[in-house]
């Protein structure tokens, strides 16, 4: 069997856009995607993961860019690789420029329409231009852009064709918090009108604003996926680590370690103490009558761990 017969995966569901199915991706002895079984859908999913996670390696399978080392990529009814039907459905915008510095944006997008094949490229580009707030008549090369216009360049020239399955890889970064409300809201409007759209981020706050069902992905893995409040719920639930700045440390450490909802307690110096817990607004009132027992002041209370990559630490299991 060659490539070109490379069937869709056993069973594919009715309703689904993109299916992965056992899927892996290597370079060499580095393992950058790890068996990945998944199913997206109409809508917006978003790829939440830290930085050097897999999901540009993931977004480049699902686009036809990168061939699995084992598995099978299904997406709108064919192989991306290898059918060109199955392509003509994808819109990408990559984390990259990968744009030519010195056309206009409407020379940009209207070689991107003309390369699709569209009837008529100088409506079309115009048409997405406007979608994105960006000028055609602007007589200025994309390299001379700011990061924000580049960006909806990408956006524009992803969508000139009309695609029915839109892949983002982080196309929030560098615009500004107008240009950034107004892509959240396009995405939305295009998942809501039957679009599949599959947007990367590591901005947890940032996906929380899309309002989609997540996948997180760490180390290449599949760790999570579900409703945003699901996910929000599990990183949250998460074992926190916090410091306080309030004096007699040891006083306090022993008060601390009492606490059903103290997992740890470490004493730092004489004034700091480090804890970890599973219930940090718990811990916060528990710290306040702490003190008032103690006739202390409770400096400061600072997070630990208040960070992506301490989450997704915690999803794969490599805890401190």
């Amino acid at each position: 069997m060659t490539a070109l017969d490379t069937p869709p995966p056993p069973v594919v569901p009715r309703d689904a856009s993109v299916v992965l199915t056992k899927v892996s991706k290597s370079f060499g002895p580095l393992v950058a995607v790890s068996d990945i079984d998944l199913v997206i859908r109409p809508g917006i999913t978003a790829l939440l993961g830290p930085n050097g996670a897999g999901k540009s390696t993931l977004l480049r399978l699902i686009c036809g860019l990168a061939k699995p080392t084992t598995g099978t990529v299904w997406v709108a009814g064919g192989n991306p690789r290898f059918d060109d039907e199955a392509r003509s459905h994808l819109g990408l915008v990559p984390q990259q420029d990968g744009v030519f510095e010195r056309l206009t944006a409407l020379e940009t997008v209207r070689l991107a329409a003309t390369l699709s094949g569209l009837a008529d490229p100088e409506e079309q580009a115009r048409r997405v231009l406007d979608t994105v707030e960006l000028d055609a008549e602007l007589e200025r090369d994309v390299g001379t852009f700011s990061k924000g216009m580049r960006q909806r360049v990408k956006v524009a020239q992803a969508l000139v064709h009309d695609p029915s399955v839109l892949v983002l890889d982080e196309p929030l970064n560098g615009l500004d918090p107008r240009q950034r409300h107004h892509m959240i809201d396009l995405f939305r409007r295009l998942g809501d009108a039957g679009r599949t759209v599959l947007v990367s981020s590591h901005v947890l706050d940032e996906v929380e604003r899309f309002g989609s069902h997540v996948v997180v992905v760490a180390k290449g893995r599949l760790v999570a996926e579900g409703d945003f409040r699901e996910i929000r719920t599990l990183l949250e639930n998460q074992p926190h680590r916090i410091r306080v700045s309030c004096g007699q440390a040891r006083d306090v450490a022993a008060e601390l370690i009492r606490l059903p909802t103290v997992i740890g307690c470490e004493v730092v110096d004489a004034e700091t103490v480090e804890l970890t817990t599973g219930d940090v607004r718990a811990v916060r009132r528990q710290l306040l009558a702490i003190c008032q027992k103690l006739d202390l002041t409770l400096h400061t209370i600072s997070p630990l761990d208040d960070d992506l990559e301490s989450v997704f630490r915690y999803l794969v299991g490599d805890r401190p």
